[in-house]
């Protein structure tokens, strides 16, 4: 007799693969036992029972390489807890590198893993032979033995976590299809099976490729998109054992491990197929899809040369099934934006069996206490923009999402599919002023500019790329006359209403009840007192605020201002992001230009710094906000749509005078990391607060009526008086190593952290980083003056100066000059 549906829930699960068995479980460990997962059809049906199982732990960031790390040992005690297998076996892995360039790369990602608790050792070709007998290693240059990964059999993996979460009282029920969830008032009260009403408070959408197809039914952008992917299985082998290790091939866009005495050899390859099918088929299970022999050949061939024995051994299976991918190939967890109480974890890039354990745990956490127990922003759904979800946009981005793990990971790479559409208003004058486009958050905007001549197109390497030079000439064109940037990008909001200062005042740590025409750099925490967002607000009028952020976070910080409005108060946010264009003057001769332009006097006295006021250029009137993330005097120029291309050609025009140079994104970074200004995403984030990250100044504990978060970030100074992390700025003493992020930090001797941003200071004659250093003895002045600090790259220690202070112009002279 089947059992009975039960009428509530406290948490209902949709969907039965690896991550919804593994939410099912973590949340009935946290003594959640109201816990019901309904999959439509069979547990690990869909995408999970044709995963090839690699458990490989290094991650591109230390949160998604704990998620790797907690799975591994977690299928590793599995079975003992459950007394189901899980198939678990340390066999480690290898990645092998053909080129210089792929040598450089993974000594580089040695350098990570150690920063990220991964141990990793890098192996001479002849030691891959002894690791891999059967392998051709003729053109390898070096191997990366990364010994504690290993691999798992997926189907068993989910039945011991499905058993597990039975054992803890949650309800299974398979065959079993949810039609429908049901909202109220922008929040989830149950969902509808087999038309019956199952109230619950949280709903998790845990299906896979179906992900965004249920999804839409309530309104929620899960952008994802399923391929084709594939593998091959060959006949049995004859030295083809289980203590083989993983075999990753980059080169080759191919890993290779023991099946059953047979070898496995799978494909990520750089052009892969959508699955472009109107909608997924009802009645698909435990389905494949029919394989492109004809497209896929050539891969094979390439692949097969690194075990040539199989290129003599029959092929018992060519596999094509369907896996999902997202637009930048991180993963989707956490709460829906614009619905309460729905969570979901899908969107995996092939990566779902390594990760699922940590990410059960971590959603399971997410909805018991209310947030994320650490800063997934790169994994976060609310990371996506509106146009991400658009269906030709995910058909057209996934032929390169599924293999970009593959291949070169190189600094400043961009995305080359999916591009074109999301474009400024100058777009085509900044494309006839020869710029190298990048995409940022969809728009495609302008990265370096190349002379005369010169095409704008990256040529990557992992030293100076073809554009160093010209980013140089822009760099100093800021340090030393005047630049301009193309910011439209940023998103804004409007706040207005009766209650807009005080809602604002709530949820920024600094004091934004200011006079009209002042802006106030400030941060938002979230209750346990860390950095939720890093931003700018302008008071325009008594009841109207600008607020002004990176483009990448609008989602974040829309519905953040939107959800913390409270109950009796009266304010509105607007979307005016492409109301106004932005364009950024700075540099010593910044003033000189506009008050050309304007006719207006911009003086200390009249126009101080953090200040907006309203000025005439031509026939137009703009925002002039005096401000600068580049440590230099400039304003930003907030006009009306409608007019910037205008006063766009005007300024080129004027320009000429004082030697304006348009400067790309690659100059800004720059030139922000040399005055040490922070960025949030890389440098602050959910897992920081304002103390350790040097921004106290703009945390006012002491403001009437306080601040969202201020009781925590008490809390958490009371905690920590000794300050045992904090973020430091690293210059190298030589020009020549080149930083771009997550590089280790050594301070006499001893690993102390790794550098969150980094790039090349024209200004200073070296590399410049931030990061963050962690010293049980507290990270003083003393520290830093008296240690010796030096920063790996590549596996080779090179030494830094380090600072608490910025090193380029500390007391900001320049910009308030």
């Amino acid at each position: 007799m089947s059992k009975p549906i039960p009428g509530s829930a406290n948490v209902v699960i949709i969907g039965g693969g690896i991550i919804g068995c593994s939410v099912a479980y973590h949340l009935t460990k946290l003594g959640v036992k109201d816990v019901v997962l309904f999959e439509r059809r069979q547990l690990t049906c869909g995408t999970t029972w044709h995963a090839a199982g690699l458990i490989t732990t290094l991650r591109a960031t230390e949160n998604q390489t704990w998620l790797a790390k907690y799975t591994r040992d977690l299928y590793e005690r599995l079975e003992e807890e459950t007394g189901q297998a899980t198939g678990f076996s340390p066999i480690g892995s290898i990645q092998v590198a053909s080129t210089a360039e792929k040598v450089e790369e993974m000594r580089r990602g040695c350098d990570v893993a150690a920063s990220f608790g991964v141990e990793s050792m890098e192996i001479s070709p002849s030691e891959v032979k002894n690791l891999w007998p059967l392998a051709n290693v003729d053109d390898v240059l070096a191997g990366f033995h990364f010994p504690h990964d290993g691999r798992a059999n997926p189907t068993d993996t989910t039945q011991a976590l499905a058993r597990g979460a039975r054992l803890g009282g949650a309800k299974i029920f398979e065959n079993t299809c949810v039609g429908d969830v049901l909202l109220e008032n922008g929040r989830v009260v149950g969902v509808k099976v087999a038309g019956n009403k199952i109230t619950a408070d949280v709903v998790v959408n845990c299906t896979g490729m179906w992900a965004r197809e249920v999804g839409l039914q309530s309104g929620v952008a899960i952008p994802l998109q399923a391929a084709e992917h594939y593998y091959l299985v060959t006949d049995s082998i004859e030295g083809i054992s289980t203590e083989l290790p993983i075999l990753r091939d980059p080169g080759k866009q191919s890993y290779y491990r023991e099946e059953t005495g047979k070898l496995m050899i799978g494909l990520f390859e750089d052009k892969a197929a959508a699955w472009d099918v109107p909608k997924i088929p009802e009645e698909f299970c435990f389905d494949d899809l029919p394989p492109d022999w004809e497209r896929l050949m050539p891969y094979l061939e390439t692949a097969m040369e690194r075990v040539p024995i199989s290129m003599d051994s029959g092929i018992q299976l060519f596999f094509c099934g369907p896996e999902s991918f997202t637009p930048d190939h991180n993963y989707i967890m956490g709460q829906a934006p614009n619905v309460d109480g729905y969570f979901v974890a899908a969107g995996f890039n092939s990566l779902g069996i390594l990760s699922a354990g940590g990410a059960g745990k971590a959603l399971a956490d997410w909805i018991v206490s209310g947030y994320s127990p650490r800063d997934f922003f790169d994994s976060d759904i609310r990371r996506f923009l509106p146009h991400q979800n658009n269906s030709k946009y995910l058909k057209d981005r996934v032929v390169e999402s599924l293999g970009i793990g593959y291949q070169y990971h190189w600094p400043y790479r961009q995305w080359e599919t999916a591009r074109g559409a999301k474009r400024l208003l100058l777009h085509d004058k900044l494309i006839e002023k020869n710029a190298c486009m990048g995409e940022g958050a969809g728009w495609e905007r302008p990265n370096w500019y190349a002379p005369d001549g010169e095409e704008p197109k990256y040529e990557y390497s992992y030293g100076r790329q073809n554009w160093f030079d010209f980013s140089a000439e822009e760099h100093r064109a800021v340090r030393e006359s005047v630049g301009v940037f193309e910011l439209s990008s940023f998103s804004k909001f409007l706040v207005q209403g009766r209650d807009a200062a005080k809602y604002l005042n709530w949820i920024c740590t600094n004091e934004v009840d200011v006079p009209n025409g002042r802006s106030v750099y400030t941060q938002w925490l979230n209750e346990r007192g860390t950095i939720e967002a890093d931003l700018t607000v302008t008071r325009l009028e008594e009841d109207s605020f600008l607020v002004v952020t990176a483009a990448f976070t609008y989602t974040h910080v829309f519905y953040w201002l939107k959800q913390n409005i409270r109950d009796g108060e009266f304010v509105t946010v607007t979307d005016v992001t492409t109301t106004y264009g932005v364009l950024s003057v700075q540099g010593p001769s910044s003033r000189a230009l506009l008050e050309k332009m304007s006719g207006s006097p911009l003086s200390n006295e009249i126009h101080p710094f953090g200040w907006m006021r309203d000025i005439d250029i031509g026939y137009a009137t703009v925002k002039a906000l005096r401000i600068s993330y580049v440590g230099e005097l400039g304003w930003e120029l907030y006009i009306p749509s409608e007019y910037l291309a205008y006063i766009f050609d005007e300024l080129m025009e004027a320009g000429d005078e004082f030697g304006l140079r348009l400067c790309g994104y690659h100059a800004l970074n720059s030139l922000r990391l040399e005055k040490a200004f922070r960025e949030w995403g890389h440098d602050i984030g959910s897992d920081d607060d304002q103390r350790e990250s040097g921004l106290m100044f703009a945390a006012k504990l002491e403001k009437a009526g306080g601040f969202l978060g201020a009781e925590a970030l008490q809390q958490r100074r009371n905690n920590d008086q000794k300050l045992t992390k904090r973020l430091v700025q690293f210059l190298m003493k030589s020009p020549e190593p080149l930083l771009y992020h997550n590089e280790p930090i050594l301070c006499n001797g001893e690993r102390v952290g790794y550098t969150s941003s980094a790039a090349y200071g024209h200004t200073l004659g070296g590399s410049v980083a931030l990061g963050y250093v962690r010293h049980d003895a507290g990270v003083d002045g003393d520290l830093i003056s008296q240690s010796k600090f030096e920063i790996v790259v590549a596996g080779v220690r090179h030494e830094a100066h380090a600072s608490l202070k910025p090193m380029y112009d500390p007391s900001s002279l320049r910009t308030k000059g």
